[in-house]
Formats: structure tokens, C-alpha cells, sequence
């Protein structure tokens, strides 16, 4: 047995007491304590907000600030990083669940070495997995844990089992808006069912596709208001704006990233903004010994309320 099978057939022994119920004190080894890849939920209550490409260029934006990071396509319905990316998968992690494929050999690289883990229909079986395919995916997981510093999950829109599964289990979670009413009120939706249902109190809302910052600005303002007056305690952090332009457009419509393509445009330049809050906010959070990592709470229902 050599020594990469040797780690996984530890690790998974490690693993199976742990899901098993017979992990001691649920702490974790000091090696896997080395690193916490921060997981933030990128989702919105209406699709046609932009949401995907928020998620590819603020993973490039990222990792040009020297942060290693990975995207989760969890957008059941309509994955289509890799369609931003201008790639083409040809496994997803489908074939991880099933046994018949390695997480390192499913990931894929985009522009500027961001990885992807590609979705598929076979997604909606994290929420139902056996044990044995948790224990086996908890190792893939865990291996890669000391590889990344940012995990994006780009999430579906809607209030779906699954777009709540996801964003219950990240550690922060960004909504993306526009000024149109419809993707307001769906994005209150979404906020309203997470706090109302699951208690979660903490989220950033990005305002894409607006004038300017005054505009972005009023948008903000506006849901503070009603959330402020229906749902007191929640805390809806100010995440920016990414202005509507017509060179962010073109990159799309030619499946690239503006920040790659257009640098100087004025929408890469928020892209760079956000990417700057998003990595301050990662240095200020301390790291401690409990067993935070995202793939733990998504696979064994340990997904924390209240947060």
C-alpha cells in the first residue's frame, strides 16, 4: 500500500469514529486543525442577477490577493461556472459520490489557476448520502482542506432544501441583488426563511447591475428598513456594488472574466473591492480547534443556527 493510500485508509478511520459518534471530544488532530478553508455562500431569491459571475471574478480577484481558491458549483438547476470559465468539464462530482472518482481528479482549473469542483444533477444526494459515502467524501474533503484558503459555493436561486442546505453550511453568505423589485423581494424571501426557520442572523448583500453607489446605496437602504422592521436582529452587512458595464457584457458574452479581459473597467475594479473585503474579513476571523470545516457540516448535519 503506498503512502497516499496509507493517509486516506487513516483518515478514514478517523473519519468513521467521528460520524460514528466515537470521536472523544470532537476536537480536531492537530494536523487537520493546520487549516480552515473559509467557505462563503454566494446565492440570490431570483436567478438573472449576475450571480455566477460574481463568483468567477471574485474567485480570480482573490486569488491575485495570494489566497489559493476553490469553487463549489452548487447551482443545481443551472450550473454554469464553467460556461464563465469558457471550460468543459468532463466529470463532476457525481462520479465522487459514486466511488468512481478521486476529488483532485474531477477538479478542474479556470483562469488564473482558481479550481472548480463541477456540479451535476447528482448533487441533491449530499442532502441523503449513506455513511459510508459520507466517510468516503469526508476524506476526499479533508485532503483538500490543507490545499485551499477560500471555498466559493455558488449556489442556485430560489428558496430550495438545497439552497438553504448550502448556505446553512458556509461560514458567511452574500445575496446578490439588483434594483429590480422582484429580485428585492425574492431576496427578502430568502433572508426571511433562513432567520424565520433556521435562525440564521448574518448576511452581506451585493447590489449588481446599478447606476452608481447611490443607487446601490438605496437598494441597501431599502431592504435594511423592512428587514430592520420584520426581523429586528439580523445583521445585513453593506457588501458593495458592482456597476452596470458594458465592458463586463462583452466579457460575458465572450465567456470571460472582465477582471481578465477589461481591467480597467469600472465593474473590475468593485470586483477588486469586494475581493478586498472578503479577504480582510478572512484575516480578522481567528481560527480555533472545533471542527468548522464546510464539508464536515455539510455532509453530517452539523450546520450551526443562529449564526
Amino acid at each position: 500500500m503506498d503512502q497516499a493510500a496509507n493517509l486516506r485508509e487513516k483518515m478514514r478511520a478517523e473519519e468513521t469514529n467521528r460520524v460514528l459518534g466515537h470521536a472523544g471530544d470532537g476536537n480536531v488532530t492537530s494536523s487537520m486543525a493546520s487549516k480552515c478553508p473559509k467557505a462563503i455562500a454566494i446565492s440570490s431569491g431570483k436567478g438573472g442577477v449576475g450571480k455566477t459571475n460574481v463568483v468567477g471574478n471574485l474567485a480570480v480577484a482573490c486569488q491575485r490577493m495570494g489566497k489559493k481558491v476553490l469553487i463549489f458549483d452548487a447551482d443545481l438547476g443551472l450550473a454554469n461556472i464553467d460556461i464563465i470559465f469558457g471550460i468543459h468539464p468532463t466529470h463532476t462530482i457525481e462520479e465522487v459520490i459514486k466511488g468512481e472518482k478521486e476529488l483532485s481528479q474531477i477538479i478542474v482549473k479556470g483562469p488564473e489557476d482558481v479550481s472548480l469542483i463541477p456540479a451535476s444533477s447528482g448533487v441533491h444526494e449530499l442532502t441523503h448520502l449513506t455513511e459510508g459515502q459520507k466517510i468516503n467524501l469526508l476524506t476526499e474533503f479533508d485532503i483538500l482542506s490543507n490545499i485551499f484558503d477560500l471555498v466559493l459555493i455558488d449556489i442556485g436561486a430560489g428558496i430550495s432544501s438545497n439552497v438553504i442546505y448550502f448556505n446553512l453550511a458556509a461560514d458567511e453568505r452574500i445575496v446578490v441583488v439588483t434594483p429590480e423589485p422582484t429580485s428585492i423581494t425574492d431576496a427578502y424571501a430568502l433572508i426571511k426563511v433562513m432567520f424565520s426557520q433556521y435562525g440564521t442572523k448574518s448576511f452581506s448583500l451585493l447590489i449588481n447591475m446599478v447606476k452608481d453607489e447611490k443607487e446601490a446605496r438605496s437598494v441597501y437602504g431599502g431592504l435594511s428598513k423592512v428587514i430592520e422592521r420584520f426581523m429586528g436582529r439580523i445583521s445585513l452587512d453593506y457588501a458593495g456594488f458592482i456597476p452596470w458595464d458594458s465592458r463586463l457584457q462583452d466579457a460575458v458574452s465572450m465567456r470571460k472574466l472582465v477582471v481578465c479581459h477589461y481591467p480597467a473597467a469600472s465593474s473590475a475594479e468593485s470586483f477588486r473591492e469586494l475581493a478586498r473585503k472578503v479577504v480582510l474579513l478572512d484575516k480578522e476571523m481567528p481560527v480555533d480547534g472545533n471542527i468548522k470545516f464546510f464539508w464536515r457540516r455539510l455532509l453530517s448535519g452539523e450546520m450551526e443556527q443562529g449564526q
